[in-house]
């Protein structure tokens, strides 16, 4: 794997909650947290079962889930804030924070993919977002430390070693 230029935290980075304000991801300093783009139509949303489960499991060791909505991918996620809150915490029982509903691709990558995408996976990906539930985890230091592809199930045997390890 190859490592993002040390240009501060990749938690510095401003974004907004699903629901209005900021996200303040700063908050998370000391944490790892694992940034998800997610999509409520897609055929990889059930996902959201071992992300939460994922949350549940290691929220009390210092990890959050962060969920970024995106409609970039055949438009799987159409909805509103509040639908997509409510579709989440129906369906899923999400815990995890959501922020605002933002492009991980192209002219209109938000900031925070600029910071994340660079990074390559263990098969060298780097760049362009493939699809929905693409993972990258975030060590307490702020810096990217895996990514992992859309296919990758939350609760892999690859997933749970890096987030364990990120831990500590």
């Amino acid at each position: 794997m190859t490592t993002t230029e040390n240009n501060g935290s990749v938690l510095d980075t401003e974004i907004g909650a699903l629901q209005g304000g900021s996200a303040d991801l700063s908050g998370y300093a000391g944490k790892a947290v694992l940034i998800v783009n997610v999509a409520s139509k897609c055929g990889l949303t059930p996902q959201y079962t071992g992300l939460e489960r994922l949350q549940e499991r290691y929220a009390a060791q210092g990890f959050t889930v962060l969920g970024v909505p995106c409609n970039q991918f055949l438009g799987q996620e159409p909805g509103s804030a509040e639908e997509i809150a409510e579709f989440c915490s129906a369906t899923y029982g999400v815990t995890f924070p959501l922020t605002e509903k933002v492009e991980v691709n192209g002219e209109g990558r938000h900031p925070l993919y600029d910071r994340l995408t660079p990074f390559a996976d263990d098969e060298g990906h780097t760049g362009d977002i493939r699809w929905n539930f693409e993972k990258f985890l975030i060590g307490r230091d702020g810096q990217v430390v895996a990514r992992f592809a859309p296919q990758t199930e939350p609760e892999s045997a690859e997933v749970v070693a890096a987030v364990e390890k990120a831990i500590g």
